[in-house]
């Protein structure tokens, strides 16, 4: 892909601002940060526009909370046609984390990580999203 320079003025707070973002993401450069929220501002206007993502669900959880792994199996049943595959890892002898590989229109997408993170005993669980083109 070709790369084409260009260049912007900012005020001072705001290029002072790019450049924590640079750092606190080990970004090598401002242009590295610049692409990189453009790509998220794209990623991010796909899912509102409701196009086909990829993405994972990731979930923490104590095992031992009743019916906890009945109930998320029962809502991935439900969602079979967007559910790519699922890992389990046991993290201690109570916490397992989970990770669902899910691909489909954003907001179906949305709608299942909403449901498993909503189980009762989940401990932390969030959706990450990406354009698959």
């Amino acid at each position: 892909m070709a790369v084409t320079r260009f260049s912007i003025s900012l005020e001072k707070e705001l290029l002072e601002e790019l450049d924590l973002y640079a750092d606190d993401n080990n970004f090598a450069n401002r242009s590295q940060a610049v692409r990189h929220l453009i790509e998220k501002n794209i990623v991010e206007k796909k899912w509102l526009c409701n196009n086909v993502v990829a993405g994972a669900i990731v979930m923490i959880y104590d095992h031992h909370k009743k019916d906890i792994n009945s109930i998320s199996n029962d809502i991935q049943h439900d969602y079979f046609d967007v559910i790519l595959s699922s890992q389990h890892y046991h993290l201690s002898h109570d916490m397992c984390l989970e990770i669902i590989a899910v691909k489909g229109v954003a907001n179906k997408l949305t709608e299942l990580s909403e449901k498993l993170i909503s189980i009762k005993g989940i401990k932390h669980g969030k959706l990450v999203m990406s354009k698959t083109d």
